[in-house]
């Protein structure tokens, strides 16, 4: 979970506090240039590949505030900085899988709409938890179409990232009958093969019956597999 300012203020020290007072300032200024450029006469074309100040600071978040931190003071760069989709994309595109994961975290606390979605399907095609379960949030239950979002819950499934990660679950699921077969057919596919089926998989299942079904049983999907044998068996 993401800390607010208050939050990490209490828990820096001094030297930490300082550095991202001056980040945060960097932020800020370059968001303010932006917007004051708007409303002036065009200037030079500003190459996409230049990169301002706190950009830099973006990929020193951790060093300076601490790993554990690093995601916070990252999010809250790109909010202060109100980031472009060029900035965001820069800093997904160059960025480690931390730096990555912190932007897609943010995406739906900057007013990007639909047009950082390539960075979530981008994420949603790796194996890299920490990036799936990042991509799974507010910015995909908000503007992901329903293929696309169905197959992001099978891949929560497939990776075994914790459905809970999924934003307005509930809400996208619920009388969703493509999304219970396309379950159906995947509990039926790891049993087949020997392997035992989520129980994640039951819980989203339960949440496809429609609205007036929702306190009737769930339908049984493939039989788990059986236990692995112990040494007293």
């Amino acid at each position: 979970m993401l800390k607010s300012r208050k939050e990490l203020d209490a828990e820096l020290g001094g030297a930490a506090r300082a550095w991202l007072d001056e980040a945060l300032a960097e932020a800020a200024h370059d968001a303010a240039a932006r917007t004051e450029a708007t409303h002036d006469a065009p200037g030079p074309e500003t190459s996409p590949y230049a990169s301002p100040p706190w950009e830099l600071r973006y990929a020193a978040a951790g060093r300076h505030c601490g790993q554990e931190n690093a995601d916070s003071v990252r999010s809250l760069l790109l909010v202060e900085a109100r980031a472009s989709l060029p900035s965001v994309t820069r800093l997904y595109d160059q960025g480690t899988a931390a730096e990555r994961r912190a932007v897609l975290l943010t995406l739906h606390l900057l007013d990007l709409g639909d047009t950082a979605l390539p960075l979530v399907e981008d994420a949603l095609r790796t194996n890299d938890t920490r990036l799936v379960a990042a991509a799974v949030g507010p910015c995909a239950a908000e503007h992901l179409d329903p293929h696309a979002w169905r197959h992001a819950v099978l891949k929560c499934l497939f990776t075994e990232v914790p459905v809970a990660t999924v934003a307005q679950l509930e809400g996208r699921a619920r009388g969703d009958a493509e999304l219970a077969r396309m379950l159906d057919d995947f509990a039926a596919e790891r049993t087949a093969a020997g392997r035992s089926v989520p129980e994640d998989l039951r819980t989203v299942l339960a949440l496809t019956a429609p609205a007036d079904e929702g306190d009737h049983p769930v339908r049984p999907t493939a039989a788990p597999a059986a236990p692995a044998p112990t040494e007293e068996s």
